[in-house]
This record gives C-alpha cells, structure tokens and sequence, in this order.
C-alpha cells in the first residue's frame, strides 16, 4: 500500500494530532476527508481520548467543518465499556469528565463512590484534587484499577497535556498500584468488533495515526495497515529504535488519496 490507498474500503481516521490540534484543523484534513468519501471509503473517527461523550465529539468535528454521525465515532471508552460488561464490573468510580461519565451511565453503569468494583480512570481535564484524593483512597483499599487508555500525552498546538498514561504514573508513584488492564488502543478488540459488524477485511483496513504506541501498534496487532502522521506526538527519529514499524510514513495526511 502506498499513498494512494489503492484497495483501502475503509480508513480508521485517530484525530487528535491527525485530523485536528486543540480543535484546529491540521491543513488538507477536511480535504483528505472529503476525498476519501469521494472515493467511496469508509470513514471512522478512531480515538483514545475519552474526555467527550461520542455526542460531544460529533459536534465537534461538525464544528471542525466535517460531517459525521454517532456511528462514525469510536472511542476508547467503547472499548473498556466493552470490557467491564463482560466483566460485570457495573458499579464503578468514574474519574472521568461529565461527556465520560454521561456514556458510562448511558451503558448502564452506576457512577459512585461507595462499595465499587473498580476505579475507571479517563483523560479527566475538568479535575480538582478532591477527586485525586478520593482515587488514591480507593486504590489503598484494594479496589481494582482500570483505565480507558494509555496515552501519556494529549496533543495541543501549545504542547503535550498530561493525559491518562501520565494521570496513571502519578497514582503508581503515590500508591504503588497498576491497572488491571488499559482499555483502548493498542488493543486490536477495540477495532476488530467493528470491523467484523460492517464485513470488511482487516486487509482493506487503513489506520491513519500520530503515535507509535497506540495508533501504529494497534494496526499491527489486528494486521490492517499502518499509517504514522507527523503531524502531530511523533518524529521519523522514534521510529530508529521501534519495533513497531508503520506500513507508510507521511508528513500529515494531506498527501494521501491525491
């Protein structure tokens, strides 16, 4: 596969970094979008950042300027949504924002902080240290730890944010705990469900991301193909020491499809 997505039927589209920074669009990206739909191929918004309910992120890539319904949106927090059902971990505390919590709720999940299966940690960017406390107070209990993804960074066009890796590592520091299992990308079952739903073939599958650990590593584990934006966390110099390898590097996703 080459930079003409020549047998691509659908791209997986991460957004933070790929498609957008801090809300902004990245130059060529609505274009890139239209050409794909153009071209009769598929188009999902793939991301780990669980800080909006899919609501919330369909109105903002409207606002972006691209047209998108709730079922071209899929978040990290599907994925450990997913996870905890099969668990049945149904009574959780929810470090997360209002959009985290609202889809929690929504999949019939009671958010509290009272005899709890587990602690849900997202990319929390409304938090006050009240809930930090609260976090750690569980953890010392004994109550499991899991998390919607493993980003350690957020992209902005300011710089990185801390993000759930981050929030993570201070809770490990502070109580020597780790999560029992980190939801979204990498892991290949947050897009393989889907794409057996809509009956195409990992092989005409293109993942288009900006990180190596989570984009890039994903495609691989499901065997679709990779493609590593610079757009946005990562440089040609990470791939010198990665055994992760993407299928194709480009400068931003403007020079695909042309």
């Amino acid at each position: 596969m080459d930079a003409s997505l020549q047998g691509i039927k659908m791209v997986l589209l991460d957004l933070d970094g790929t498609i957008h920074l801090g809300g902004i669009p990245i130059p060529g990206a609505l274009e890139f979008i239209q050409r794909c739909r153009m071209n009769s191929i598929a188009t999902i918004f793939l991301s780990n950042n669980s800080s909006c309910s899919v609501k919330q992120y369909v109105e903002k890539l409207r606002g972006m300027g691209i047209k998108a319904r709730e079922e071209d949106v899929l978040l990290s927090t599907h994925d450990c949504i997913r996870w905890l059902q099969q668990r049945g971990w149904m009574k959780i505390h929810c470090f997360g924002t209002e959009g985290m919590r609202s889809m929690m709720e929504g999949a019939g999940f009671e958010c509290t902080n009272n005899g709890v299966d587990c602690v849900v940690i997202g990319y929390h960017n409304e938090l006050v240290y009240s809930e930090l406390q609260q976090v750690a107070e569980l953890l010392h209990k004994g109550v499991p730890l899991v998390a919607t993804h493993p980003d350690i960074v957020c992209p902005s066009p300011t710089g990185g944010l801390p993000d759930v890796g981050s929030i993570l590592a201070m809770f490990e520091a502070s109580t020597g705990i780790t999560p029992t299992i980190i939801t979204g990308k990498p892991r290949p079952e947050m897009i393989l469900e889907r794409l057996k739903e809509e009956g195409i073939d990992p092989s005409n599958v293109a993942m288009i991301g900006d990180r190596i650990y989570t984009d890039i590593a994903m495609a691989c584990a499901a065997n679709v193909h990779s493609i590593l934006v610079l757009s946005g966390e990562a440089t040609r110099g990470d791939l010198t020491n990665s055994t992760i390898q993407p299928t194709l590097v480009v400068d931003s996703v403007d020079v695909l499809l042309r």
